[in-house]
């Protein structure tokens, strides 16, 4: 009981990263219908700039953090107002295809930047930080996630029901053109948008470095894997991404932990194949996602 206990808190720490990287893909697609697929390399440069700073420059944890995510940040900003905001009107396809040319050009730059190799992740907490209860390893790290995701989740729901730039958003999302006509400035909320999805998801990445202990430049795949939990959760649906993150968190570390009692025929992989298995199993019966918005066309 306790080995299933510690693989349920472990796939709800897991869970949680995931959520927060969906997150930033949610809040993009949701204010602008754009599927941004260099969110992962964002989430790349975020870790390496927290990194270099804490084991290269020797900032404290709590400042590097913010630097990382300014340098993301701006990033984001920069690339909706100079690239984007050009591409609007242009086909879904075009402006897709931009954000893979972005998701390539990062990697290169991280590559060119620190190289290679794998470089240790920057941590504020020891391998064995944390305390135990009933027999279950409760880490520092993971207990962090947990907190981070349930205060953001908090804050963005205030954000979103409450405040004036969060109503803009999700007037946008509803419908542009009437929003446009109460005089919102969409390319504000686009920007907006971009801002605060680089954040979440760059945050995230940092939560799945301290857990990994290690990073390279192929870091950025993690958003392959939270990928599924946003098109599980709905694409355009906030709430959606943290409930289809946690899924998606459980199902594979409950997978990796039992694998090894299935039968051999099964593999030692099934792990890594369980989330996209369980993203079309849940489409074939809700093709919008568990939250998703069911879209009517008139004809």
């Amino acid at each position: 009981m306790a080995y299933f206990l510690q693989l349920v808190f472990a796939g709800a720490a897991q869970g949680c990263i995931y959520a927060l990287i969906g997150l930033g893909f949610s809040i993009i697609f949701k204010a602008s219908q754009v599927i941004n697929f260099a969110q992962g390399e964002l989430l790349l440069v975020g870790t390496y700039v927290v990194a270099s700073a804490v084991l290269n420059w020797h900032l404290p944890f709590l400042l590097a953090l913010p630097l990382g995510l300014l340098v993301t940040i701006v990033i984001g900003l920069l690339f909706e107002r100079l690239v984007l905001r050009r591409m609007i009107g242009r086909p879904p396809f075009t402006v897709l295809m931009i954000t893979i040319g972005l998701d390539i050009i990062l990697r290169t730059l991280v590559i060119v930047g620190w190289g290679s190799r794998t470089i240790p992740a920057a941590t504020p907490f020891a391998i064995t930080s944390g305390f135990n209860v009933a027999g279950v390893h409760l880490g520092s790290s993971d207990l962090w996630t947990l907190g981070v995701t349930v205060v953001l989740c908090a804050a963005l729901y205030y954000f979103f029901r409450h405040t004036r730039y969060g109503l803009a958003m999700r007037a946008t999302a509803l419908d542009q053109e009437a929003a446009l006509a109460m005089g919102i400035d969409v390319r504000n909320v686009y920007a907006l948008a971009w801002g605060l999805a680089a954040a979440i998801t760059t945050l995230g990445g940092v939560l799945l470095a301290i857990d990994s202990l290690a990073i390279d430049p192929n870091f950025g795949n993690a958003a392959l894997v939270a990928f599924p939990a946003i098109i599980l959760g709905g694409l355009d649906s906030v709430s959606g991404a943290v409930v289809g993150g946690v899924i998606i968190g459980l199902t594979s570390v409950l997978t990796a932990g039992y694998e090894s009692r299935l039968p051999a025929v099964v593999g030692t992989g099934l792990h890594e194949v369980t989330p996209y298995l369980i993203m079309i199993l849940i489409l074939m019966i809700r093709p919008y996602g568990l939250f998703g918005s069911r879209k009517v066309e008139r004809v």
